[in-house]
Parts: structure tokens; sequence; C-alpha cells
């Protein structure tokens, strides 16, 4: 049997994940995402680029709840349908088809929620507005938060794609969830496998271009301590937040890069379990 190129499986699968999005009301994930934006906006607020603590305590907060939107998005899409992809498989499915369709899919879902997250972002909290490599800041905000949602959306279809039910990977998003948080190098000093296991994170990289982006390194952002004590300074400059043009792409090549190993995670795991069909 002749099946279909993975060009024309792509296409319709695209198609039949519009249909599922409107009929089985996954639209929700849209106000879910404008809910969780609001709430950690209005708590960040207008003073976040008062000090030092604030900005980088900021930054943590909003990439945590981009994270949080994009694995959410997908986390128990695939497993879902494991019944139905075995049976597809052995009518032709091409795997490959059927994650990058979904990668594709999300890719407009995570846009939208993307664009209401900075705009909301905006709507609370005042951003220098010079950038590193665009006139305004707000872009290189945008392309950040959009490639942290979207890439951590495909980690949720590589988990989702791993598990064996929806249950299981529900147990397993906060652990990940965990580890993307403590990896961030907000939290914690990272040294030796620590550091090693980070440079595998979104967290750590969304925080290396909100850095450079916001320049955590600058003067202009004081300790709390300065605030009181105006002799305090401070003495090192962290690499990860250097505001330089390159740091900034390095930071979303990566970031990119990671989601590309989650994608392909994606297709072995599925042609692992339907190896025998």
């Amino acid at each position: 049997m002749h099946k279909p190129s993975r060009l024309k499986q792509t296409i319709v699968y695209v198609k039949k994940n519009s249909r599922l999005f409107m009929n089985q009301k996954d639209w929700k994930f849209i106000v879910i995402a404008a809910v969780i934006s609001l709430l950690v906006c209005a708590i960040v607020g207008d003073g976040m680029f008062d000090t030092y603590e604030s900005t980088k305590s900021g930054f943590f907060a909003i990439i945590s709840a981009a994270i949080w939107i994009g694995v959410f998005n997908s986390i128990q899409k695939i497993c879902k349908e494991h019944d139905t992809i075995t049976s597809e498989y052995r009518s032709g499915l091409h795997i490959s088809s059927y994650i990058m369709s979904h990668v594709i899919f999300d890719f407009a879902v995570c846009f939208i929620q993307s664009l209401i997250l900075i705009g909301i972002c905006c709507g609370f909290i005042d951003f220098p507005s010079d950038g590193i490599i665009f006139g305004n800041s707000i872009f290189e905000y945008f392309i950040t938060l959009f490639l942290i949602v979207w890439c951590s959306d495909i980690m949720g279809i590589m988990i989702s794609s791993v598990a064996g039910n929806p249950n299981v990977a529900m147990t397993a998003m906060p652990f990940v969830l965990i580890l993307q948080l403590v990896m961030s190098g907000v939290l914690f000093e990272l040294s030796g496998w620590s550091e090693k296991v980070a440079s595998i994170t979104f967290s750590k990289w969304g925080m290396s271009a909100l850095g450079s982006i916001g320049d955590l390194n600058s003067e202009d952002l004081p300790l709390k301590m300065s605030l009181v004590f105006p002799q305090v300074r401070r003495l090192e400059i962290e690499d990860a937040y250097e505001a330089t043009s390159g740091n900034l792409l390095s930071a979303w090549w990566f970031i990119l890069l990671i989601g590309i190993g989650c994608i392909a995670i994606s297709i072995v795991s599925l042609k692992i379990r339907n190896r025998d069909s």
C-alpha cells in the first residue's frame, strides 16, 4: 500500500488538530494563559525594574509562567491518542508527520498565548525601551517568551509521547516544572553537574535572554541594600546576562535546539511504542 507523503499527512493532521481544537473547546488554554499572565504580572508589578533583585525575580516569575503555559498545553495531548496512533500507524501513518502536525499547529496557539502574555506584561510593567537587536526591547521580550512557550509546549508533547496514559503524564509534570525552576540559576547557584543539567533547560536560557535584554548587569539596577547603604555595590558581573546581541542570539538558539531535541525524542518514542505494528 502506498503511503501519502509526509507533507500531505502533516497538512491533513494540522487540519484535524484545528477541528479538534474547536470541537473539544481547547481554546480554554488561551483563557488559562491570560489568567496566569494576569496573576503573575499583577504580583510582579510596576516596580520590577527598581532594583536588581526585583528585576531578576520578576524575570523568573514571567519565565515560570511561560513554561507552565506551554507544558500545560500539550502534556496530555499525545498519550490520549495512543490507541488511535497505533491503528493509523498500521494504515500508513508517518510518526514524524503526526508529531510535526502538533508542533506546527501549536505554533499558532503559542503565538496567541505569547501575545497575551507580553500584552498583559506591558500593562503592569514599565519595560525599558532600548533593545539589543531591535530598536524596541518589547520585540525581543516577545520573541523570548514565544520561544519559551512554544518549546515548552514541544516538551509537553515529548512527555506525552513517552507517557503511557494521561495520569502518568500529569504525574510527571510537577517534577519537570520543578527541575526547570531549580535549574534556572535564580534560586540556587549552579556548578558542576547541576550546571551541565541546567544547560538543557528552558529556564536557564530564558533567564539568560531576559537578563540580557533587561541588562541585569547594569549599575542602574542597584541592590536593595544599596538603597539604604549607598556605599554597597555589586562586585561581580554575571556572564549569562551580558547585554550583547551574541549572548541573546545564543540563548534563543539553545532554546530552539532543546525544542528540536524534544521533537526527535517524541518521534523515536512513538516509533518504539508502535514498532510491533
